[in-house]
């Protein structure tokens, strides 16, 4: 009963008229009622969660429309904004103060094909060219809309790392002041990149979970508010970031869908999204309809959709973290369940990979592309090359694999053996008889 008043109180105090674009409303993924715009993220009849509804553009069912929608997006900024007309964001939002994340390269992953034993086209579509060096500045570009049109002045979040470095980031360049939460021992690099914004940084003694928890009390205390919690009553606004990522795959595939996708799985929202965004791009004409593939990628040490999908059951039992992979560290995935669904209807899976195979991956990925992958990059590739020698992920079809995060903020995964090859005095003998010559 708490948390329906939280959705109802939440409700009441956003004004009637917010402008968000596209958005007309909140609709439960459940039972489908539907709300006026607000900072609510549950519904007040069922508990499900909510999310942004659409009046997409019009007009689009002749062949022209869609040369002119498509000609739209193409002639503009090269960034998620060349999208605005699909979001929940109003229609000045590249005019605004903002970090312009997106459109980030998608890689011809030639090299890595051969090394998985791939015949087909494989793509890399390398995120951690955003500018806080995740995918996290995707959803937070959208939630810092919603967090001003529904007049909030601190922006927060709980966090694994990435996303408190994003939110930091981003309220600095919006001008908001930001307060953010994460689990206590991240990795150091995450944790610096995080503070260096002058925001505030708490460590929460505990997991990502016991985070999300106390963040979830804060929003129904007089200390929050006017707080805008990116990832918890800004979460159907955030979430449709994501979305981003499969218009930019499908843009630089030349309006086209690849057949198979393997996404990183934390809370399961952005494997959910890219599947929305997909569809919308069907809805719309833009992508001619055909099947794909969907694919989820999780840490052995938190891996409870994996779990779930392997024993062929549609209820996900949350795990104690116990990885290396730390961004990917959500033992009670809020959209779980929605992944298992999305994997099984696609005709996908969901499969783990022990913390010693995300070190091999994050190796492999660096030394056939140059791309230094955080460790959920070496999950996903790790999972791609284990579902290929499975026989799940069919090598001669074409396949997008995501990296969403540099691996600069995760060395401690690689600093054991990545170190210098050997130390020499400055002459030639010396070099030589290091046996380098």
């Amino acid at each position: 009963m708490r948390r329906k008043g939280l959705a109802i109180m939440a409700a009441q105090t956003v004004a009637t008229s917010v402008d968000l674009g596209p958005a007309n409303g909140l609709s439960c993924r459940e039972c489908g009622t539907r709300f006026e715009l607000g900072p609510i993220f549950a519904c007040a009849e069922c508990f499900g969660p909510l999310e942004v509804a659409y009046d997409l553009p019009a007009g689009t069912g002749s062949s022209e429309d869609v040369e002119a929608l498509r000609a739209a997006i193409e002639a503009g900024p090269n960034n998620i904004w060349r999208y605005a007309p699909l979001l929940p964001v109003p229609a000045d939002v590249a005019s605004k103060p903002s970090l312009n994340p997106g459109f980030t390269k998608l890689v011809d992953a030639a090299n890595l094909a051969k090394e998985l034993g791939v015949t087909g086209k494989l793509y890399v579509k390398d995120d951690s060219g955003n500018p806080t060096h995740s995918f996290k500045d995707r959803v937070v570009a959208i939630a810092v809309e919603a967090a001003r049109a529904f007049g909030f002045t601190t922006l927060s979040c709980s966090s694994t790392g990435n996303l408190a470095g994003a939110v930091g980031a981003a309220a600095a360049r919006a001008g908001f002041r930001s307060c953010v939460f994460i689990p206590h021992d991240l990795e150091q690099g995450k944790v610096v990149m995080a503070g260096v914004y002058g925001g505030d940084l708490v460590g929460i003694e505990g997991n990502y979970d016991d985070v999300n928890r106390f963040c979830s009390e804060l929003i129904g205390d007089p200390l929050g508010e006017g707080w805008g919690f990116v990832n918890v009553n800004l979460r159907p606004y955030y979430g449709e970031g994501s979305k981003t990522l499969a218009y930019e795959i499908c843009e630089q595939l030349g309006w086209q869908l690849p057949d198979q996708i393997v996404i990183p799985i934390a809370s399961g929202s952005q494997l959910t999204k890219i599947d929305k965004g997909l569809h919308e791009l069907i809805k719309l004409g833009l992508v001619e309809d055909k099947p794909y593939k969907i694919f989820g990628a999780q840490a052995e040490g938190c891996s409870p959709v994996s779990a779930a999908f392997k024993a062929g059951h549609d209820v996900v039992r949350p795990q104690k973290p116990n990885t290396i992979a730390k961004s990917l560290a959500i033992g009670n995935p809020a959209d779980g369940p929605y992944v298992l669904d999305i994997a099984r209807r696609t005709g996908g899976a969901v499969e783990d990979v022990n913390d010693e195979q995300v070190v091999e991956a994050i190796k492999i990925l660096a030394q056939s592309e140059g791309i230094f992958a955080e460790t959920a990059g070496g999950v996903t590739v790790g999972v791609t090359k284990k579902l290929i020698e499975n026989g799940l992920l069919d090598p001669t079809l074409t396949t997008v694999i995501l990296n969403t995060g540099d691996g600069l903020k995760t060395l401690e995964a690689v600093a054991a053996d990545s170190g210098q090859t050997a130390t020499i005095r400055p002459s030639l003998d010396a070099f030589r008889a290091a046996g380098l010559a």
